[in-house]
């Protein structure tokens, strides 16, 4: 391969290099060619992926970098998306091809790597708008993509590599902070602007609805409405039995503010993701939403019902059945997230165990069913399964089977094969997926950390009332948007909104204006260095490298003596792979053979 340096051919005074334009979907689907097709030649067998993130490969070298960086030409910006977007062809490929897995998941890491790599490179003026600008390209079946930024095409893809760079951190923190904020601009499309851009530095400016918004001021505000819920909950929950009185029939206060949440978090778990965000955005954590949203939907159900009905005995089973689905929400209200990444990552390797017990279950099941009824009688089908969770869970019932030699022979097969290999099965799939998150724990981190972030603010919503609140907006603020009758105009709608925040939020708004137009203010940045100290070890500029001295008390001393150059000179090459510098210095060599053997030619005539 040749090790031409493309450098020359990118002009930063270019028209191409100020701002951040937007290709047509056609366009890019041309660069995404390009760029698989210079992988491919890049990587035509099978290599190590660790090999390609380490910072001295032999494979992803600074002139292969300048190499993918000329293919752009002038769409520059779009380059880290597009490579992203290889990236998932690549990964298609290899889960669709598993002959050829090894190969495509070598070149979508070398792709994710490359991303970084040429991120990395760029100037920090066009971090924000390489990272965060969203574009469009053309599908497998003609149709236009969703509109997707580089930082959500790696989220979506769950890019540890590229999520865990500080460049992609550096607008990950920015959005968490609020300092970058989402603005839809006159094509109604989401552009991110710095938020410094759009107000004054005064208290008043900073008393602002849409700083609910920030993810930051959002966690917070989850957190304390999800404790009071929790303290509901439990004040719901306690001594059921008081409601079999005549007096405590109906709601109380508790039931009431705990059901009314509950309706706010099934707002806010479906309705909301369904209509802004994309299937992607579904995580383990929607299926926990899920299950949880499901039982508090239920035991209200049956809550309602019993109130309802006429029949006492009936009123009193619907009251019972209630109380116990509302129990069975308390598991998942109070797992609130440890160690959420590693059970996560278990929980998915763990399905080919559950695929392989529920074929095992339902063969044991149909013939343990089957001696069962050779008799001409049968038990109920539920009792078998009951016996077998019971034997998987390590307390089988040996007596029910007593009877039967053929029936104990198989029951004993089962706990055999259930507490043997499947088991010990499950708890290799385990070990392994905690081992490999362990592993790249950082990086895991902050690719969890860039999902949260992006997935608060993903909704491109201008007015966001966080939950139980947003049943105000779902039922008295946005009929107001969309029914002909009493809609209001944009100007009106915005005004309303921001006084109805204004209001209900006043509290949490005055500290957040407190905050950030006193104690996080650039001027206070004296304090924050008094606490966390100055880090000057990162420091290199000119005058560090050759301090100039003048020393009171011995004059004419000094330190640079031997020139900063001079010393680096003996130093390695740390940013090449011993494999490249022993290359290197054979290329050297073979230029001074040949200079030696053409004097000696020269002398020779």
């Amino acid at each position: 391969m040749s090790t031409r340096n493309f450098h020359d051919a990118e002009d930063p005074n270019s028209l191409v290099a100020i701002g951040c334009i937007k290709p047509a979907p056609d366009t890019l689907t041309k660069l995404i060619r390009r760029l698989r097709a210079l992988t491919l030649e890049l990587l035509p067998l099978e290599v190590d992926p660790d090999s390609l993130n380490d910072p001295t490969s032999r494979v992803i070298t600074p002139q292969v970098i300048s190499a993918f960086r000329a293919s752009a030409g002038d769409f520059q910006d779009a380059l880290p998306y597009c490579l992203l977007r290889a990236r998932a062809e690549f990964m298609w490929d290899a889960n669709h091809n598993p002959a050829d897995y090894g190969e495509n998941l070598a070149r979508a890491v070398a792709c994710e790597v490359l991303a970084r790599r040429i991120v990395h490179l760029e100037g920090q003026a066009r971090l924000k708008d390489i990272m965060s600008t969203r574009y469009q390209h053309r599908q497998v079946d003609g149709d236009e993509s969703e509109m997707s930024s580089a930082l959500e095409v790696a989220i979506d893809q769950h890019c540890t590599i590229f999520l865990s760079s500080t460049e992609a951190q550096d607008i990950i923190n920015a959005l968490w902070v609020g300092d970058i904020i989402q603005k839809n601009n006159k094509a109604h499309a989401v552009e991110y602007v710095a938020y410094a851009d759009t107000r004054e530095h005064t208290f008043w400016a900073h008393f602002d609805p849409s700083r609910l918004s920030v993810p930051r001021y959002q966690n917070i505000f989850r957190i304390a409405v999800w404790l009071f819920f929790l303290v509901i909950y439990s004040r719901a929950v306690r001594e059921p039995l008081q409601r079999l009185d005549i007096n405590h029939k109906g709601l109380d206060e508790s039931e009431i503010i705990l059901y009314t949440m509950s309706l706010a978090f099934i707002f806010e778990d479906f309705f909301t993701l369904l209509r802004f965000v994309t299937w992607r955005a579904f995580s383990f954590w929607s299926a926990i939403a899920l299950v949880t949203d499901s039982l508090l939907l239920a035991a209200f159900t049956l809550r309602v019902l019993g109130l309802v009905t006429v029949d006492v005995d009936k009123e009193t089973a619907l009251r019972l059945h209630s109380f116990q689905i509302l129990s069975c929400v308390s598991p998942f209200i109070w797992y609130m997230g440890t160690m959420q990444i590693c059970v996560a990552r278990m929980l998915k390797e763990s399905g080919i165990f559950f695929a392989l017990l529920s074929l095992l279950a339902v063969g044991f099941a149909q013939a343990l069913y089957a001696l069962d009824a050779a008799d001409g009688s049968t038990e109920p089908a539920s009792s078998i399964f009951n016996v077998l969770i019971q034997g998987l869970l390590q307390s089988p019932d040996y007596e029910k089977f007593s009877a039967s030699p053929v029936g104990l022979t198989l029951y004993y097969l089962w706990n055999a094969v259930t507490a043997i290999v499947l088991l010990n099965v499950l708890i290799s799939l385990f070990s392994s997926a905690y081992s490999d998150v362990v592993d790249d724990a950082e990086a895991q981190y902050l690719a969890f950390f860039a999902s949260k972030t992006v997935g608060m603010i993903r909704a491109p919503d201008s007015f966001v009332y966080p939950a139980p609140f947003n049943l105000i907006e779902t039922f008295i603020i946005a009929p107001l948007e969309f029914f002909p009758v009493v809609r209001l105009n944009e100007k009106h709608y915005a005004k309303l909104n921001r006084y109805v925040m204004g209001t209900i939020f006043f509290i949490p708004l005055i500290f957040i204006a407190l905050f950030e137009s006193m104690l996080s203010d650039r001027k206070h940045t004296w304090m924050n260095t008094w606490f966390r100290g100055n880090d000057e070890g990162e420091e290199d500029s000119p005058a560090s490298r050759n301090p100039p001295v003048d020393d009171p008390n011995y004059p004419g001393l000094e330190i640079s003596k031997v020139s900063f150059e001079e010393l680096v000179k003996v130093f390695p090459n740390t940013s090449q792979s011993s494999e490249a510098v022993i290359v290197h210095e054979i290329n050297d060599m073979k230029k001074q053979l040949q200079e030696l053997l053409k004097k000696l030619d020269k002398l020779q005539a």
